[in-house]
């Protein structure tokens, strides 16, 4: 009996991936990147972002296109809801970054992804936002990812790719760990 092997396609270039990593072992000050995003205010509490370039690989990058996004607060804020919220872009930016790394992770491991949900949710109580409590924090009180992903694994296996890319994560790590932040006047 002859069995085909159908090739794994889950979009990810892990040979490329892999001799990025390989080249970058030999030359680590180009794996030092500086990622760069730009905010102006439009009213109120709406604002308009823009990404467009990045330094890395020891040069200055681009991307293929502009980037462009607002950001605002809900109605029940007094505001006008012409985006959402910074901390929702937060929520989504975790989640983009693990479910991308869950894409790398099954497609090194020859695992076929048919599907990857991500839902998301982040717990705040705003009265420190507002201040009205300053013993209250601004941020989340904690954020909670939830995956459901058909996959040609076992749960296990499934389990594992989670676990691997919340390693790998760098939204995961910032959000988990201490980052110095620095705010000035130009």
């Amino acid at each position: 009996m002859h069995t085909a092997i159908r090739p794994i396609d889950n979009g990810v270039n892990v040979t490329a991936l892999l001799d990025a990593r390989e080249a970058l072992s030999q030359a680590p000050e180009a794996a030092r990147f500086n990622w760069r995003a730009s905010c102006d205010w439009i009213r109120g509490t709406h604002s308009r972002h823009t990404i467009e370039g990045f330094h890395g690989l020891g040069e200055p990058q681009r991307h293929r296109r502009r980037f462009t996004f607002d950001s605002d607060h809900p109605e029940v804020f007094a505001s006008e809801d012409q985006g959402p919220t910074p901390v929702e872009y937060v929520l989504v930016g975790l989640a983009g970054c693990l479910t991308a790394g869950i894409a790398a992770v099954a497609q090194h491991r020859g695992i076929q992804l048919h599907s990857v949900k991500a839902s998301v949710e982040g717990s705040m109580d705003i009265q420190g936002i507002l201040g009205m409590d300053s013993e209250v924090r601004n941020g989340f009180d904690d954020v909670r990812v939830t995956f459901d992903i058909d996959a040609e694994a076992s749960r296990e296996e499934i389990a594992a790719l989670v676990a691997q890319s919340q390693k790998r994560s760098a939204v995961f790590d910032l959000l988990t760990n201490p980052t110095q932040v620095s705010v000035r006047l130009a």
